[in-house]
């Protein structure tokens, strides 16, 4: 990236992937927490590979070049006031990273003054998945939040451990 002429893409890119919710009913999540996870995989594999993410990382582009920064911003933006919640993601080091020769344990990624209620950024730090989240203040329990989130990973694993042996 740092070399003249390179290839490699360099600064922030935008893309927007508007995924549902699947629905599931309780009984059915209950009994197989996998058959939700997995009807989520697919309409993302479906949504990602579609023809409007690309579309519209090149309209943001374009709009980025003729109307500069704000003009994108103000898009970007418009686009998330319709939303519900947003998940941000971020690649991070895959080495220990330091500062000021002390290592740093954890690295974590949340987008800040987004319209939203429910805020998630997920990034990888050392090879390890790493989930943040900004709530609403007053709006969305957090302690609550972090109770159910805790039990839904729980039982997805607890369901994919059943199913791999």
């Amino acid at each position: 990236m740092l070399k003249p002429d390179s290839k490699a893409p360099w600064g922030n890119h935008f893309a927007f992937l508007k995924i549902p919710i699947p629905k599931l009913g309780d009984a059915e999540a209950t009994n197989n927490p996998l058959k939700f996870v997995m009807n989520a995989r697919k309409i993302i594999k479906r949504k990602r590979s579609s023809i409007g993410v690309f579309l519209t990382a090149k309209y943001l582009r374009l709009v980025a070049r003729f109307r500069g920064p704000n003009g994108a911003s103000k898009c970007i933006r418009g686009t998330v006031e319709n939303t519900s919640m947003a998940i941000s993601n971020v690649r991070g080091p895959v080495e220990q990273v330091a500062f000021a020769n002390k290592p740093i344990n954890g690295l974590y990624f949340v987008v800040t003054g987004s319209p939203q209620s429910l805020m998630a950024g997920v990034t990888s730090y050392i090879g390890k998945l790493r989930v943040a989240l900004l709530v609403e203040k007053d709006f969305i329990d957090p302690q609550k939040l972090k109770s159910q989130i805790e039990k839904a990973f729980e039982k997805i694993s607890e369901a994919a451990c059943r199913e791999s042996t």
